[in-house]
């Protein structure tokens, strides 16, 4: 018997919900070239900024590569079994929207490069309406770059610098700038060439097929001349805002930020390479993961590793062999753009995320991505103890001198305060542990938006919050975190996470009269104390409301608990010992009649 998978017809499935079900819930069929990702995400608020997953899986179908014929490498249209496979998918997809009450609306099918060439198009959108009544919205190449950059926008807080997504069939190119939610990006939208993973591989070896080496290198010399033509072109269509090319010209390149399955590919080479011979980088989540200029570019090495390494995490057979295509672009790209680059970001942001963070309101996508993750652990009075980070903070001396590090923001504050206490019903042996891989293998981990800096320096206020004593295995990993970080920043994160130490022992349950508070803080830069009156540093005051006979012994809780704040000025506790990172702490007790 013949013909292809008999699958049921759309009336023959569950009942979904025109406008009914949850209208928060959104399933994404993302139909790239090189497979189809199929996710429910649910955009309620207050947790829409970071786009929590229920469900997301992968159908392993390159339609790229099954429009072109095994033997004779022609072009065809995709094949019935391929069209039959798909359907059958979408129609199982039906099901699971409808056992989590997504409404049918809700529902959406957007496709890229390879359903928009396809020979049989139309034939493929008209058969999948029919047997599944769930329409193919067909992005046009312009908007593909343009979705792949919210996507971008979507994975980070802020982002400034040139954005490229890579798929199976070709390659987006344009510029961004994100900050607090208000995305820019070039008012041509993209510039989209037919270099996908995929295509260029193919493209690679049809200029080789019937030749001799010399004949094939001079035909592969020509296509790049061709492509650093094309993409100097593009750098020059997409009018780069002034003060990003002088920030290009000043800091040695461009940044990066690259998403499409062809460069998380690229990304995973990176990240196993920073994971083996001794090396531990601490995070293996592909979004946020950055590499610098001279890792990125070394392509010899990572064409030698992925023919050679027996399994790499997270890098499929099919990634692999597309490896030397995506080497001869990242060869391409970086001698063809201007000023070159400074370091690549790599992204999870796609097509799906793109299409979600466009839904969202403005006052959505201003939300901070960790202080949305974290705020339903907070408890009551979290903002006035985040208060009381910040103003153990020092402001900028007047000759700007001395700063305090822009990367420790008031979200990174704010989000710690808000899971100051979770790791608290825990025991001292465990409870640094739990705190330090919390951002990376624990609750936070599935935390869309946010850097692998910022996890490092969240897992690491935490982690110094609970003493910061760890049992031997565990230092390998804290070290790996803080080699992520600069020594002042290490230094800073040990400073709050004992201000944080000391808070969290004031007021144990997190709730107090903000209105009759028992401390205040504040910091300043100080020089000529210490018992010679020589050291310089931070000086940071508690002010206390006197009291006779305090029931709370507030000042003497108080000299106890700052003894260890104290510890992180001296010199042995600096990053790097005697001669590193550091600075002298002066704590002042100062009992005041009131505290308004």
């Amino acid at each position: 018997m013949g013909g292809g998978i008999l699958h049921p017809s759309a009336s023959d499935g569950p009942e979904l919900r025109g406008n009914k079900g949850d209208k928060h819930l959104w399933g994404i069929v993302d139909m790239g070239s090189n497979g189809i990702r199929l996710s429910v995400t649910n955009l309620a608020p207050p947790t829409a900024r970071i786009l929590p997953t229920l469900v997301s899986y992968r159908l392993d179908i390159s339609l790229y590569s099954a429009q072109y014929d095994e033997k004779t490498g022609e072009r065809i249209p995709i094949p019935q079994d391929i069209i039959d496979q798909i359907i059958a998918s979408l129609l199982r997809f039906k099901i699971i929207c409808a056992d989590l009450d997504v409404p049918k609306k809700n529902i959406r099918i957007i496709a890229t490069e390879a359903t928009r060439t396809a020979i049989n198009s139309a034939a493929y959108r008209k058969a999948i309406l029919e047997a599944t009544d769930l329409e193919v919205e067909m992005l046009a190449r312009e908007e593909e770059g343009y979705v792949g950059a919210l996507g971008v926008a979507s994975g980070f807080s802020n982002v400034s610098g040139i954005v490229m997504d890579l798929g199976g069939g070709s390659t987006q190119i344009t510029w961004i700038i994100s900050k607090d939610g208000k995305v820019t990006v070039s008012p041509k939208g993209s510039v989209s060439f037919p270099y996908g993973a995929a295509a260029l591989t193919k493209k690679l070896a049809d200029l080789r097929k019937g030749k001799s080496e010399e004949d094939g290198d001079a035909a592969v010399a020509e296509f790049r001349k061709e492509m650093e033509a094309n993409f100097t072109k593009a750098y020059d269509e997409l009018n780069i805002p002034d003060e990003m090319v002088e920030r290009a010209k000043k800091e040695g390149g461009f940044p990066l930020y690259l998403s499409g399955g062809g460069f998380r590919g690229w990304g995973y080479l990176l990240l196993y390479m920073s994971q083996i011979k001794g090396r531990h980088y601490p995070i293996s989540l592909i979004n946020g993961f950055t590499a610098s200029k001279k890792k990125f570019e070394d392509v010899e090495t990572l064409k030698m590793v992925a023919r050679e390494a027996k399994e790499i995490f997270r890098v499929s057979d099919r990634r692999r062999a597309q490896v030397p295509a995506v080497a001869f672009l990242v060869n391409v790209v970086t001698g063809s753009l201007p000023h070159g680059i400074k370091e690549a970001h790599f992204c999870q942001g796609g097509v799906r995320e793109g299409v979600l963070y466009r839904q969202m309101e403005q006052t959505t996508r201003d939300d901070d991505p960790l202080e949305v993750a974290t705020s339903k652990y907070a408890r009551k009075s979290s903002d006035a103890i985040s208060d009381l980070i910040l103003n153990s903070i020092p402001k900028p001396s007047s000759d700007s001198k001395r700063t305090f590090p822009k990367s420790i923001n008031k979200h990174i504050v704010h989000a710690f305060a808000n899971v100051l206490y979770v790791h608290s019903p825990m025991s001292k042996e465990t409870a640094s542990t739990a705190a330090l891989y919390c951002t990376s293998t624990g609750f936070m981990s599935s935390t869309h938006g946010v850097s692998h800096s910022d996890r490092a320096l969240l897992a690491l206020l935490l982690e110094s919050r609970y003493d910061g004593e760890l049992p031997p295995r565990e230092v390998d990993f804290k070290e790996s975190l803080q080699a992520i970080l600069t020594p002042e920043e290490v230094w800073w994160i040990r400073y709050l996470g004992e201000v944080g130490q000391l808070l969290a022992t004031l007021y144990p349950s997190g709730s107090f009269d903000e209105d009759e508070p028992r401390i205040k803080t504040k910091a300043e830069w100080a020089s000529g104390f210490g018992k010679d009156n020589d050291k310089e540093g931070v000086r940071l005051i508690f002010s206390i409301k006197k009291v006779k006979k305090d029931p709370m012994m507030l000042r003497e809780t108080l000299e106890d608990l700052t003894n260890e704040i104290d510890k992180v000025g001296k010199k042995k506790n600096w990053i790097g010992g005697k001669e590193g990172w550091g600075m002298a702490v002066d704590v002042k007790i100062k009992e005041v009649e009131s505290l308004d």
